[in-house]
């Protein structure tokens, strides 16, 4: 298949500019200006108001999203017109359908005056968007499009299966620092690595529960990303575009350890705590690129056949 280089550049355009937007939407957050707009779709009744203080932040973070629908508008039509396959058109208008929703969402949160649970889905539905576009990026890149010969996997766990899990426990932990950013928990231990001096917390409140779970979670995602990414280079090192997959993620998650102990060490600064928000997200996403190049270049593993039994009394060669 002779791949659409500029649908390519493209959709990797697309999938940088969602990743910008999630940023925005990170300092909209970070900064407490989320009713600094009280209405929508307009803003104070305008199209564009005076941009000061969090107005700025929030009138800009819905401008930087009406971009970014414009661009997947163009990305869909375009797949449409030019991809050949019919499963990757789909997934241009699925794209579509997505970052209208979460803009309707996103109005809701503000109407509604930023319930948790709204909140958190609208941070949830924020990266499963973002998780549409980097899959049309590497959808239409030569590593999926050229025709090669696949490596037929071997060694347990089965990567396929490994990267999968590993790419559910990132967004889990993205989903539970979600829900430590819209609950106001971020500071409700306030060192680390250890928690009040200890490695459990003495007490527990609901804000510290919410808090040491999200660390928790760090735990469990560095585990799982160690373990597919040394498996990955054990079994694979001579695969190009597996190594380089392996070794973005590990970068992104030893970043995104380091963003998240400064945010407790600079009583969350605004960058910092932005750029974590961020760093979350783009550990997901090299955790998706991984899992897909996986499920490209590597073959399942096969089960062995079963050998019938031969019939009572039968001769036997």
């Amino acid at each position: 298949m002779s791949p659409n280089i500029w649908l390519h550049r493209f959709a990797v355009l697309v999938a940088c500019c969602t990743l910008l937007l999630i940023f925005v939407g990170g300092l909209v957050t970070s900064t407490g200006s989320g009713l600094s707009v009280p209405d929508w779709p307009l803003s104070y009744g305008q199209l564009f108001p005076e941009m000061v203080g969090g107005v700025l932040y929030e009138h800009g973070h819905r401008m930087v999203a009406a971009t970014v629908g414009l661009l997947v508008i163009v990305l869909a039509i375009w797949a449409w017109r030019r991809e050949e396959r019919k499963w990757v058109r789909h997934l241009g208008w699925i794209a579509l359908l997505a970052v209208i929703s979460q803009g309707v969402l996103g109005g809701i949160t503000v109407l509604w005056q930023l319930p948790t649970a709204v909140s958190v889905m609208h941070a949830g539905l924020a990266q499963l968007f973002l998780c549409l576009t980097v899959s049309l990026a590497v959808f239409t890149s030569r590593v999926w499009t050229d025709a090669r010969q696949r490596i037929e996997e071997a060694g347990t766990p089965s990567l396929h299966a490994l990267s999968v899990v590993t790419t559910a426990v990132v967004y889990i932990q993205i989903l539970l620092g979600a829900l430590v950013r819209h609950t106001a928990s971020g500071l409700a231990i306030l060192d680390f690595p250890l928690s009040y001096g200890r490695l459990i917390p003495p007490f527990f409140t609901r804000q510290i529960w919410i808090h040491f779970i999200h660390r928790i979670g760090a735990l469990v995602v560095t585990v799982f990303v160690i373990w597919l990414v040394s498996a990955v280079l054990r079994r694979h090192r001579s695969e190009r575009a597996l190594r380089r997959a392996a070794i973005t993620l590990v970068a992104a998650l030893v970043a995104q350890i380091f963003l998240g102990a400064e945010t407790i060490w600079s009583s969350r600064a605004v960058v910092p705590t932005t750029l974590h928000v961020a760093g979350g997200a783009f550990t997901l996403a090299a955790s998706l690129v991984l899992t897909l190049v996986v499920y490209r270049l590597l073959l399942p593993r096969q089960a062995p056949l079963a050998v019938p039994a031969s019939p009572a009394g039968a001769p036997t060669r």
